[in-house]
């Protein structure tokens, strides 16, 4: 994908899957979503379509591994292991692969557009949410370090990672605010990475694996709930409170610097 279009990262062969979607894939995504082809939201579903779906087959067609080694366990229910299990077996009489071609095609263009309709419906409404919450920072504290999510169950750290660097944003930001399913606030630190347990900032030491009144006490911050005895996240009855656990953390940070 990188030698035919410089801009994009994937440095990964591509398979004759890779070849039509970047030709067409653009265009099959606009007719799906009712869009047109430079609108920018088929531009950033066509990339996250085909890091997240295409390259695996590019990969898998080219005998790319995914690492170095042997793998520590074997992994056989990918999209193109699925559809080789659909080619006739070696010892049956009948050989003909178009019966199961015809599966082959239901069983990927099924998946493709479940997947594009996830990544239309919830994805990128959670891309939307997080870069407004982004923009809005500043109203929740001067730091511009705490986020606040207009609402729970957001997938938010893959967005938050890549909006950070496409906004610009100077100061990188430590604790993320939302309401779990119980209508009680939660307050998260952000991680180091995506694939990473390290945080930016974890709440204080002191609150760690405590909970309820002794917390509350400790902290000097009413109504808390809890806090992780890894200090990533926390709770609070209100969003108030929430917040104060986040800013106490961050002023702490603050004086030891």
């Amino acid at each position: 994908m990188h030698s035919l279009k410089p801009d994009k990262p994937w440095q990964t062969k591509l398979s004759s899957a890779g070849l039509v979607y970047f030709h067409f894939g653009s265009q099959i995504l606009a007719n799906q979503l009712g869009l047109t082809e430079d609108d920018p939201v088929v531009r950033v579903l066509h990339d996250k379509l085909y890091e997240n779906f295409v390259e695996e087959i590019d990969a898998i067609d080219n005998g790319i591994s995914q690492w170095d080694g042997e793998p520590r366990y074997a992994m056989t229910t990918n999209v193109s292991a699925r559809v080789a299990y659909l080619n006739p077996r070696w010892n049956d009489k009948d050989q003909d692969t178009e019966a199961g071609f015809q599966k082959a095609m239901e069983l990927v263009g099924n998946e493709f557009l479940d997947r594009l309709d996830y990544y239309y419906r919830a994805w990128l409404p959670a891309r939307t949410l997080v870069e407004e919450a982004i923009q809005q920072r500043f109203e929740v504290d001067p730091s511009g370090e705490i986020l606040v999510l207009a609402q729970g169950g957001c997938p938010w750290k893959e967005h938050l990672f890549s909006l950070e660097q496409e906004m610009d944003v100077k100061t990188p930001l430590k604790f993320i605010l939302y309401t779990d399913q119980g209508g009680q606030w939660r307050v998260q630190s952000v991680p180091a990475g995506l694939r990473t347990f390290q945080n930016r900032l974890s709440l204080l030491e002191e609150w760690c694996g405590l909970r309820d009144e002794e917390l509350s006490e400790v902290s000097g911050i009413p109504g808390c709930v809890f806090v992780h005895s890894s200090g990533f996240i926390g709770g609070n009855h209100s969003k108030e409170g929430a917040l104060e656990m986040a800013q106490k953390t961050l002023a702490q940070q603050m004086e030891a610097n």
